[in-house]
């Protein structure tokens, strides 16, 4: 089965109106897209609120990793959700392999695919990678966002130096640097590639939580099935994503150095998982740098890194309160 097939049967049980398709760019290039909307706001006594929200997934990703927060985000906006350039069902074009080139192609996509949409403001979420290049489509398009979330972002902080050579070191354990070392040699998910017929189980192997995570919801394993047909494809945002990244966990251009470029009249939440391998203190490193602005950290006790999965309730309780705070 590919991935439209187990998105398929993912969005099933989706309660709101669900609207599938792939938005064409100028280039030709196609983004899937869903939309989801309230299905009861024609009955609502006021009019719906006007500003969307768009959620961005992170690397390896897809639009399936957003189906616990479809409806309950829906509830008095437009929903967005769409697979990066690269990922998922989304054209997996080239990508050149340095990284300000990379980056852009990625957040030129997206505001062509904002183009396309005839959306005029959104309040823009991003999830690691998404987190990541939504700030830096923010930097480029600030009139278009009316608040930036940045759930767990990637790529933020520089990669630490070690004290008595000066070199870079990731902060990992030696043995975690040796194989961040050694898939630093080839494009990230090539191993799930070479796996063939056995990548199915290697990604259950390697990522048995995401079965667990959406156990209540099928029964069987839809979700890593999903991952690896999103995931086995042509490499392309996966070039990208390594033109762009220091090592799996650091950014050669690491966004603290440029979130002063936010406009000061920008509102920025960062949402971590207090269990999460990111740094909750970054989004302090982020106000200092946004000294007139509003720039907030939440810490969602009990989720790691995929927060929106692992405490959904709270994640979506803390978007929408934000999503009110627009209008």
């Amino acid at each position: 089965m590919c991935p439209s097939g187990y998105l398929h049967h993912m969005a099933k049980g989706v309660q709101n109106d669900l609207w599938a398709r792939f938005v064409s760019l100028p280039n030709q290039d196609r983004i899937w897209t869903l939309t989801v909307t309230n299905k009861n706001l024609l009955k609502a006594p006021k009019p719906v609120a006007q500003t969307p929200l768009v959620m961005v997934h992170g690397f390896g990703g897809g639009v399936g990793l957003w189906i616990r927060n479809l409806d309950p985000l829906c509830h008095s906006r437009p929903l967005f959700v769409f697979d990066l350039l690269g990922f998922g069902r989304s054209s997996r074009p080239h990508f050149p392999m340095d990284p300000a080139l990379a980056e852009e192609q990625s957040v030129s996509s997206i505001e062509h695919w904002r183009h396309a949409l005839a959306i005029d403001r959104m309040i823009l979420l991003g999830h690691s990678l998404g987190g990541y290049l939504a700030t830096s489509y923010a930097i480029q398009y600030p009139e278009r966002v009316s608040h930036l979330i940045l759930v767990d972002p990637w790529g933020f902080q520089h990669m630490p130096l070690d004290a008595t050579s000066g070199s870079a070191k990731s902060g990992f354990p030696r043995y975690i640097e040796a194989i961040m070392w050694f898939f630093g040699l080839f494009n990230p998910l090539a191993v799930i590639r070479a796996a063939g017929p056995l990548g199915p189980k290697l990604v259950n192997r390697l990522r048995p939580d995401f079965n667990r995570k959406f156990e209540d919801l099928f029964d069987d394993d839809t979700m890593t099935q999903y991952l690896y047909h999103c995931n086995a494809q042509t490499p392309s945002g996966e070039v990208g994503f390594k033109a762009m990244s220091e090592s799996i966990g650091w950014a050669k251009r690491p966004m603290l150095d440029r979130v002063h470029l936010l406009p000061p009249s920008l509102p920025v939440t960062l949402v971590y998982g207090g269990r999460s391998w990111m740094d909750s203190a970054t989004g302090a490193r982020v106000a200092e740098q946004r000294p007139n602005s509003y720039t907030r950290t939440v810490v969602i006790e009990g989720a790691a890194h995929q927060v929106n999965a692992d405490q959904p309730e709270e994640f979506n309780k803390v978007v929408q309160s934000i999503c009110d705070s627009v209008d």
